[in-house]
């Protein structure tokens, strides 16, 4: 909705400022797997915002029980995975929406960094891909932590830029290992921002 995105801005202009690069490069029409670092429970927002396309966001399971949040992510079309496990319907859902033509958002740590560095990735996004077989595109993010920390409910402002990094597509085959594409998705978030262990 044009009016709430436009809302949103202002507000995290108020909280970061929030300075997005490289949204240009993502696919406007057509099936793209969109993978981040995760800081903050902020991320998805930051990341739709600043993405020219909706996106549909694999999150929590735990979330769509909450009386307040489940309704509104589902609403925005976000979907549920089983942490823990290897969730073949989340991994289904996700290749259905992807195929269909959609954006699909996925945080390839499976959780949110305590510390802020880049945790180890979960292989289940490289059988998206493959299964798929649409362009993936990496996005950075930078302090989103800082506007709602670890464990935290409420944001606050950061006190500096929070910035959102764009990579360059790619499209990978079936015959890519899972190795290869967590090995070039890691060098990717690394290269846009995230930060190493």
């Amino acid at each position: 909705l044009p009016i709430g995105r436009a809302i949103t801005w202002i507000i995290f202009t108020l909280l970061g400022p929030l300075k997005a690069r490289g949204a240009y490069r993502v696919p406007q029409s057509g099936g793209v797997l969109v993978l981040s670092n995760h800081l903050s429970d902020i991320d998805p927002v930051v990341v739709q915002l600043t993405c020219p396309r909706p996106v549909h966001f694999m999150a929590k399971s735990e979330l769509f029980e909450m009386k307040l949040v489940g309704p509104v992510i589902r609403f925005f079309g976000a979907f549920p995975v089983r942490r823990g496990e290897a969730d073949r319907q989340a991994i289904k859902r996700s290749a259905e929406l992807l195929k269909a033509g959609e954006a699909v958002g996925i945080f390839p740590e499976g959780q949110l960094s305590e510390d802020g560095y880049l945790g180890e990735l979960k292989g289940g996004v490289a059988l998206i891909a493959r299964m798929a077989g649409v362009p993936v595109i990496c996005c950075g993010l930078r302090d989103t932590q800082r506007i709602m920390p670890y464990g935290q409910t409420i944001p606050r402002p950061a006190f500096r830029t929070v910035e959102v990094v764009w990579g360059e597509p790619r499209t990978f085959g079936k015959e890519t290992s899972a190795e290869e594409f967590l090995a070039w998705v890691r060098g990717q978030l690394l290269e846009l921002g995230a930060q190493a262990s």
